[in-house]
Order: C-alpha cells, then structure tokens, then sequence
C-alpha cells in the first residue's frame, strides 16, 4: 500500500510502500501523535522511516489491494 505523508513546511511529501494495513498505520499515527513521539514505517523493502508525529502535516493512505500496472505485475 501507497502511503503519502506531507511534513509541515516542506514542499515534497514522503511517499512510503508499506505492507501494513490502512487501519494498522492510523492506529500507529495516533498512538505517536498521542505520545508525542515518532510514527514509524518500514517499507517494502525492510527499510525504517522515522518521522516526529507533530511534523506531520496529513497522511494520504492508498488501497490496500490497487492493482499494479507493468512487466512486474505478475
């Protein structure tokens, strides 16, 4: 899943692909938000992107399943 994050004062937005469910990163944006301390992802990849929760402008949560288009796609 595609999960867009707009940080407050900067122009570009954080684009992460999760393997999270919607609801298991809006529980996780409002416990960090809650407690004043990071909101953490890690993609597909296994990477780990740690972003301050009052940083956060929005998040823009994709589908779950889209659908993906290309050679890839199998």
């Amino acid at each position: 899943m595609e999960i867009k994050i707009g940080i407050r004062q900067v122009n570009r937005e954080i684009v992460v692909e999760s393997n999270k469910s919607a609801a298991d990163v809006q529980q996780d944006f409002a416990e960090a938000l809650k407690a004043g301390g990071l909101l953490t992802l890690t993609d597909e990849h296994g990477r780990n992107v740690l972003i301050p929760a009052e940083a956060i402008g929005y998040l823009d949560i994709g589908e779950e399943n889209a659908r993906r288009v290309g050679f890839g796609s199998v």
